[in-house]
C-alpha cells in the first residue's frame, strides 16, 4: 500500500486486506492506494509513452547500500540477527550528514538473489556497496564485512570480526566509522585525518543514539525488528511482544520504547480484530510509548516518525503533525518513510505540487519501494499529468504485482472516465469485498441499475460500517444524496478514519463542495484554508 507515514510498505501483497484495511483503513495509505492505482491504471491502457520514468539523481561518491548480511549460523533461525546487524548499520548511515543511503526495502529487495555489483548500483543509484556475513555460535559472534564500488567491483575495504555477543556494539560502531570514513576518504582522493576522524566518529555516536548495552535487550530489539518487517498481523503481534522484552529488561532503551509504538500504531491502523476497546488501548499504549522513547531522547528520528502518525491519522493535527515530521527530517534527511509522511502531509493540505516534489525524493531514496512510487504517479494523475503517471504505473505493478487494490482502483478509474460496465466488471476481481461494493454501488448508479446499485451500498454499509464510513460517504456523495454523506462523513470523523485526510482532493466527493456544510466539515476536521499553517 502507498504508506503515507508508513512507511515503509506496511501492507504485505499476500496480507489479508480485511487485516490490511482494519476498523480505520488508515485512509491516507489504503484510500490513496486504490484511487491511485486506477486512476494511473485507466492513463497506462488509454496513454502512449511521452516522458520517462522518473530517474534517480546521479550516482554520486558519497552514495552506498547496505545489504542483508548472509545468515552464515548453523542456527538459521538467527536470520533475525544477521539481518539486524545490517538494518542497525544502514540506519545509522542514514543519519550521517552528507551520505545518500539506499532505503531499507529497496537494499534488503537483493536478498537471496545473484545480482552484480554493476546491477545493484544501477537500480539503486549507488556507488558503493556493503556486504557482509554474520556467524553467531553461541556468545561468539563473526562478522565480515567489504566495501565495494559498484561500477568496477572493486573492493575498498574488508575486515573481520570475532567478538563475544556483548562486545557486538563496539563492532558495529566500529563499521559505522571505517564505512563512513571511506566514503569520506574518496570523496577527498584520501582517507580521513585526524579531525574529519573525530567528526566521523562524533556523528556515528550521535547516530547510534537510543541505544542499549543490555545483549539480552538488544536480541529482543533485532528479533522484534525482524518480525515488524513481515507486515503481517501475526509478525506485529510477535514483534510487540520482543519489543516489549526489551524495553522491560532495559526500560531506558528509547529505540525499542518507538518501536513498541510503531507496533501499537499498526494496530490501531490495520487490525480489524481488536474492537473499539482494543483501538482505544493500543492508541493509549502508543502514545505512552512515544512519551517514555522522546523522554530518552528527545531528538529521536523513530520516535518523532511514530508521533507523527498519531497525530495524523488519529488526531487529525495536521499542524502539530506537520511540526513533527519537519523535526525529524532535520535529524534523517535520508529516510523516505519522514519524506513520504510530508508528502503525505502536503496532500492532506492540498499542495499537490508539493506533494510530487517529495514523492519524487522519496522515490529517488527507496527506487524499488512500490509505495514510495503508487503515491508519485497518483499525485501526476491527479494533476492532470497522465503521460508521467502513466510511465510510473508499470513499475508500480512490476514491483508489487499481486496489490491487492489494483482491480478496484482501475474500477474507479473507469467511473471517472465514464466506463461504468468495464468499472464493474475490472472491480469483480478484487480481493477486498468493501472494495468491490464501492465501484460497483457507484457504476450500477450511473448506469442508472438502480436495484443493483442499492443493494451493493447496503451490503457495504450492513458489512462494513465500521471499517469504510469514509469510502460509504464517497458513494452517497457520488449519488448525490448530500445529507447521507455529511452523516457518513461525520462518523467516520468519530470513528477516526484516515480516508478523511485525502478529502480535498477526492474525486468522489465533488458534489459536496459547493454544499455549505462543505466548508464547515473542513473546518471541523482542521482542513481550511485559515487553519493550516
Amino acid at each position: 500500500t502507498p504508506e503515507g507515514i508508513k512507511l515503509e510498505s506496511e501492507v504485505a501483497p499476500n496480507e489479508s486486506i480485511r487485516r490490511r484495511t482494519g476498523r480505520k483503513i488508515v485512509g491516507i495509505t489504503v484510500l490513496l492506494a486504490v484511487i491511485a492505482a486506477g486512476l494511473l491504471a485507466f492513463n497506462l491502457f488509454r496513454i502512449k509513452p511521452a516522458t520517462p520514468p522518473t530517474t534517480a539523481a546521479p550516482i554520486t561518491n558519497n552514495s552506498v547500500a547496505v545489504l542483508a548480511f548472509a545468515n552464515l549460523s548453523d542456527d538459521k533461525g538467527s536470520e533475525y540477527f544477521s539481518d539486524g546487524i545490517s538494518e542497525e548499520l544502514l540506519t545509522v548511515l542514514q543519519k550521517i550528514s552528507g551520505l545518500h543511503v539506499a532505503a531499507r526495502t529497496s537494499a534488503f529487495s537483493f536478498k537471496g538473489k545473484n545480482a552484480t555489483a554493476q546491477e545493484i548500483g544501477q537500480k539503486l543509484g549507488v556507488a558503493h556497496l556493503v556486504e557482509g556475513s554474520v556467524r553467531k555460535a553461541g556468545d561468539v559472534v563473526r562478522i565480515a564485512a567489504r566495501l565495494t564500488r559498484t561500477d568496477t567491483g572493486e573492493q575498498l575495504w574488508s575486515e573481520n570480526f570475532t567478538r563475544d555477543l556483548k562486545d557486538v556494539f563496539a563492532v558495529q560502531t566500529e563499521l559505522a566509522q571505517t564505512i563512513v570514513g571511506q566514503l569520506s576518504g574518496q570523496l577527498t582522493n584520501g582517507t580521513a585525518d585526524p579531525a574529519a576522524k573525530a567528526t566521523i566518529e562524533a556523528q556515528v555516536q550521535a547516530a547510534e543514539k537510543g541505544g542499549t548495552k543490555n545483549v539480552d535487550a538488544h536480541q529482543h530489539y533485532l528479533q522484534g525488528r525482524f518480525y515488524a518487517n513481515r507486515h503481517s498481523e501475526k509478525g506485529v503481534g510477535e514483534a510487540l511482544a520482543e519489543y516489549q522484552r526489551a524495553v522491560e529488561l532495559d526500560p531506558s532503551f528509547a529505540l525499542a520504547w518507538a518501536g513498541l509504538a510503531q507496533t501499537h500504531v499498526w494496530y490501531c491502523g490495520f487490525s480489524s480484530a481488536i474492537g473499539r476497546a482494543g483501538f482505544d488501548d493500543h492508541l493509549a499504549r502508543a502514545r505512552e510509548a512515544v512519551a517514555r522513547a522522546l523522554a530518552i531522547e528527545p531528538n529521536l528520528p523513530e520516535a518523532l516518525l511514530a508521533r507523527s502518525k498519531i497525530q495524523l491519522n488519529f488526531d487529525f493535527d495536521w499542524n502539530e503533525a506537520a511540526e513533527t515530521v519537519r523535526s525529524a527530517l532535520a535529524l534523517a534527511p535520508a529516510d523516505p518513510a519522514l519524506v513520504t509522511a510530508a508528502g503525505t502531509l502536503a496532500l492532506a493540505r492540498g499542495d499537490t505540487t508539493r506533494a510530487i516534489e517529495l514523492y519524487r525524493q522519496a522515490v529517488v531514496l527507496d527506487p524499488v519501494n512500490p509505495a514510495a512510487r503508487a503515491w508519485l504517479a497518483f499525485n501526476l494523475a491527479v494533476t492532470g499529468r497522465f503521460d508521467e503517471a502513466r510511465a510510473e504505473y508499470p513499475r508500480v505493478v512490476e514491483l508489487n504485482p499481486a496489490a491487492p487494490w489494483s482491480h478496484a482502483g482501475l474500477g474507479l478509474a473507469f467511473i471517472v472516465k465514464g466506463r461504468f460496465e468495464e468499472a464493474a466488471v475490472a472491480a469483480q476481481d478484487d480481493a477486498a469485498e468493501w472494495a468491490r461494493l464501492r465501484v460497483v454501488a457507484m457504476a450500477r448508479w450511473s448506469q442508472k441499475r438502480i436495484p443493483e446499485a442499492d443493494a451493493a451500498l447496503a451490503r457495504l454499509t450492513e458489512g462494513f460500517a465500521d471499517i469504510a464510513a469514509y469510502h460509504i460517504a464517497e458513494v452517497h456523495a457520488y449519488r448525490g444524496d448530500k445529507d447521507r454523506a455529511f452523516e457518513w462523513l461525520e462518523r467516520a470523523r468519530r470513528q477516526r478514519d484516515g480516508g478523511l485526510g485525502f478529502m480535498r482532493c477526492d474525486p468522489f466527493l465533488a458534489n459536496l463542495r459547493e454544499d455549505p456544510r462543505w466548508n464547515s466539515f473542513l473546518h471541523t476536521m482542521g482542513l481550511a484554508d485559515g487553519q493550516l499553517k
